[in-house]
């Protein structure tokens, strides 16, 4: 299988949305716009792309409780398709950036990252940030993919 690895640098352009699965584990949803600037005949032009982004467990826990709408993120992760019904019983698709990992840009912004703790059974080691700043996130979850959340040191 080839890989489907893409990696993002945008503005949320909401806060995230945190939920929960029957199980218990949070997801968080949250959109990009990435800009870009190039010219045409000596004029500048302008194009913005936006992306869905979805993250599991404790990353997306953590991404909930440390953006807001406007502030500039970092993201990797694996582009996915996904077929749901919407309220009207209609067959819809939704591509969407399973988010690998998430953190803040430090191009116009500084972070400060506190590390959580980690769970029971190994957990993940995510971050929260203080004082507004931005911080990076942990492990992400779902579909079949469950990377390794150990320290390399």
């Amino acid at each position: 299988m080839a890989d489907n690895t893409i990696t993002l640098v945008g503005n949320l352009t909401r806060d995230p949305e945190l939920r929960f699965t029957t199980g218990g584990k949070g997801v968080a949803s949250f959109g990009i716009a990435v800009g870009r600037r190039y010219q045409v005949n000596g004029e500048w032009q302008e194009q913005t792309s936006y992306f869905n982004i979805v993250a599991w467990g404790q990353m997306g826990e953590n991404a909930a409780a440390t953006f807001t709408k406007g502030m500039r993120v970092i993201v990797s992760g694996r582009l996915e398709q996904r077929e749901y019904q919407n309220r009207e019983g209609e067959k819809r698709t939704a591509i969407e950036i399973n988010a690998d990992e998430i953190g803040p840009s430090l191009r116009w912004a500084t972070a400060s990252v506190e590390r959580t703790p980690r769970a029971e059974g190994g957990g993940n080691a995510g971050g929260g940030a203080r004082g507004g700043s931005q911080s990076a996130g942990g492990n992400a979850g779902g579909g079949d993919y469950f990377p390794s959340d150990e320290e390399p040191f």
